[in-house]
């Protein structure tokens, strides 16, 4: 079939459009026009959603016959037949990926004027799209002054202008292209001053449409920085989110906005040194019940004080244990359900070697599990092997 003429191309403000159902295919779910204004996915952009002939417009695919993409499918919702049909575009949702879009272009030509990084690739996400740029890092100053020329060229309503050129001129792209014939070349600036790229995506007019570009963190990948940002109707829902949570946070804390951030901190600081408190207390608490059960212990015959616990083989436990055999002359195994699970401290001078009394009984039981003479640990597949070693590792 023929190469599908694709409406956007001339005007990405067109809602909706008259065209031709030429070709269909899966029982007619996969709709193919002589024209269409929906955008397929590509260059990181997604694709356009709407209704033809009141169908809804689940997906769009550019496919290729050869080395061209030259028609485009329509993956409908519920067969249309072939013949003539009205196309209508979801205009919000085409209208925020224009200004995502063209936002990523702004942001791109700012940051390799200011910084001389280049854009590597570009994803626009449902709720925040991305760069990652040829960077080691971008700190926060960096980003503030993005922010701001970015807000200085939106200010400026300069024209955003497609034109069809020859790949073999000289273009001045901000990013070679490796396309050859003609290209379809987007520029911002009543001369491209601001920037000239290589683009078959949907675009604003006018800077001024772009709105806020507000970057929202950054991350190190492969090397570079991937930079999180959004524009736009975005954005200002962003900014508006943002600080109905920064309202309530305050609210909770009894602080006004501007000290929350501060009283946060502090809190964190506070919570940090309570939390070591805790844990030291906990450490005492511990020991000095190891101690007290040595001491309520009864030695058998041979001087050996024995202890079985029931209990999740916690931090708490390991201390208590080892506070128990730290008192000489004794054993003391822990035993829990969830998962199967045992514990074995031994002392110096009770003539066992726990890692190595441990392990020889877990293992010949299918399980895993070692330590040293000291202290070991060690799981098996049921609860009832651990109930049974348990016995077996009190016994003298």
């Amino acid at each position: 079939m023929g190469v599908t003429e694709r409406l956007y191309y001339d005007d990405c403000y067109l809602r909706e459009f008259s065209a031709r159902v030429v070709e269909t295919a899966d029982e007619g779910r996969r709709v193919y026009l002589d024209r269409t204004a929906f955008y397929p996915a590509g260059g990181g952009q997604p694709s356009d959603a709407g209704t033809l002939g009141g169908v809804a417009v689940l997906d769009v695919v550019a496919e290729q016959d050869g080395d061209q993409e030259d028609r485009v499918a329509h993956l409908v919702a519920a067969p249309i037949p072939i013949g003539d049909v009205e196309g209508r575009i979801d205009w919000p949702r085409r209208f925020d990926h224009m200004q995502q879009h063209t936002g990523q272009h702004l942001l791109s030509a700012v940051l390799e004027e200011r910084f001389q990084f280049p854009t590597l690739s570009f994803h626009m996400g449902a709720d925040v799209s991305t760069i990652e740029i040829g960077a080691a890092s971008l700190d926060v100053r960096q980003v503030q002054q993005a922010e701001e020329r970015c807000a200085e060229i939106v200010r400026a309503a300069l024209p955003i202008a497609i034109s069809l050129e020859e790949a073999g001129a000289d273009l001045g792209l901000r990013k070679e292209s490796r396309r050859q014939g003609t290209l379809r070349v987007v520029s911002i600036g009543a001369a491209g001053d601001v920037d000239r790229s290589a683009c078959g995506g949907t675009h604003v007019r006018t800077t001024a449409e772009i709105g806020p570009v507000f970057l929202r963190k950054t991350e190190k990948i492969r090397g570079n920085v991937r930079v999180e940002f959004v524009c736009g109707g975005r954005a200002l829902r962003n900014a508006r989110h943002d600080f109905h949570s920064l309202q309530e946070i305050a609210r909770q804390l009894s602080v006004s906005a501007e000290r929350a951030p501060d009283f946060v901190a502090a809190q964190s600081e506070r919570i940090k040194a309570l939390e070591k408190t805790a844990q030291k207390l906990a450490v005492e608490l511990a020991q000095r019940e190891g101690r007290e059960q040595w001491a309520a212990a009864e030695p058998d015959a041979g001087g050996i004080r024995r202890l079985l616990e029931r209990g999740p083989m916690d931090d708490a436990m390991r201390t208590r244990a080892q506070a128990f055999v730290a008192q000489g002359k004794a054993v003391f195994v822990a035993v829990y359900d969830n998962p199967p699970s045992l514990l074995l401290a031994s002392s110096a001078d009770s003539g066992m070697h726990a890692g190595e009394r441990l392990k020889a009984a877990v293992s010949a039981a299918g399980g895993r599990g070692g330590g040293n003479q000291a202290l070991a640990q060690g799981t098996v597949p049921a609860p009832a092997d651990a109930a049974r070693i348990a016995e077996e590792l009190q016994r003298p």
